[in-house]
């Protein structure tokens, strides 16, 4: 709704237009005077302010937006150390802000969620598929920590067999524990109902090894959305972003941003701090 005084500045020049089509001529000052309208209302043009913009805060946010592209606003002022208004404004202001994706409605599955309030509580396990120029498509296989949001193990193979997913199993284990060996507290780990986390092979393994299995409801992704959403951010952020001509090279790419997001990358459900620098790990 138009504010009080633009309201009155329309209804004056309407009356006045209408007036003047049937014969009619009456001034804006007594037109003003009929209605009750401040004359000073209907004369006032509001000026634009022109903004300024910090030059060279804006240089490190094009530098900062050219290194990682799908980066927002918000987390765009904690990399950089700013406040987020300023980053914003210039974001609006040179149009660099990244679009959003439409999200349609539709019915969510009323079920566990994956977060927890301690590491260690459950893991979240997935797969997907990597394409590796010479070597073809290859299999990655994650483990995630639902609680402090850090990948724990991962496996980049050229097969999507149950032998990719254990090897990325095993790793968090070891970064766990320090070495492989059975888990004496109580561990979930949560997956879909893929044919590799449901063979008997995997299955025995997470049995040997002392976690419990857990499987979300078919055709319901958001149960285990923390793996997707890092999926998402891992392929946007670096894999989109590469073209590996093979195996190796992606290996070693994947690697050194898994690193970046462990330790360096601010997470937002994290308050903007990096997975190893969660306040239950650092206690």
């Amino acid at each position: 709704m138009a504010p009080p005084a633009r309201r009155g500045r329309q209804l004056v020049v309407s009356l006045q237009a209408e007036l003047a089509n049937e014969g009619h001529s009456v001034s804006l000052s007594k037109l003003c005077r009929w209605l009750g309208v401040p004359r000073r209302s209907v004369y006032y043009r509001p000026r634009r302010r022109q903004r300024l913009i910090n030059t060279e805060l804006e240089a490190r946010v094009k530098l900062t937006l050219e290194r990682f592209p799908t980066y927002g606003y918000r987390r765009l002022a904690c990399v950089l150390g700013e406040n987020r208004k300023p980053v914003q404004r210039i974001l609006q202001l040179k149009g660099w802000q990244v679009r959003k994706r439409p999200q349609g409605f539709r019915p969510r599955a009323k079920s566990l969620p994956s977060v927890t309030t301690q590491p260690d509580e459950r893991w979240a396990t997935d797969l997907t598929h990597v394409w590796c120029g010479k070597d073809r498509r290859a299999s990655l296989a994650v483990i995630i920590d639902c609680c402090t949001r850090e990948i724990l193990g991962w496996r980049l193979s050229d097969n999507g067999s149950s032998n990719t997913a254990e090897a990325a199993l095993e790793e968090a284990l070891i970064q766990r524990l320090g070495a492989l060996g059975r888990v004496h507290q109580p561990l979930a780990l949560r997956s879909d109902n893929g044919l590799v986390f449901s063979s008997r092979h995997y299955t025995a393994t997470v049995k040997a090894y002392g976690l419990s299995q857990e499987f979300t409801t078919p055709y319901t992704p958001e149960q285990n959305g923390l793996v997707e959403r890092f999926f998402r951010s891992l392929k946007e952020e670096c894999i989109w972003l590469h073209r590996f001509e093979s195996l190796g090279q992606a290996r070693a790419v994947i690697g050194r941003w898994i690193r970046y997001y462990n330790e360096e990358r601010p997470h937002q459900s994290l308050g903007y701090v990096a997975p190893k620098a969660h306040p239950a790990l650092v206690a």
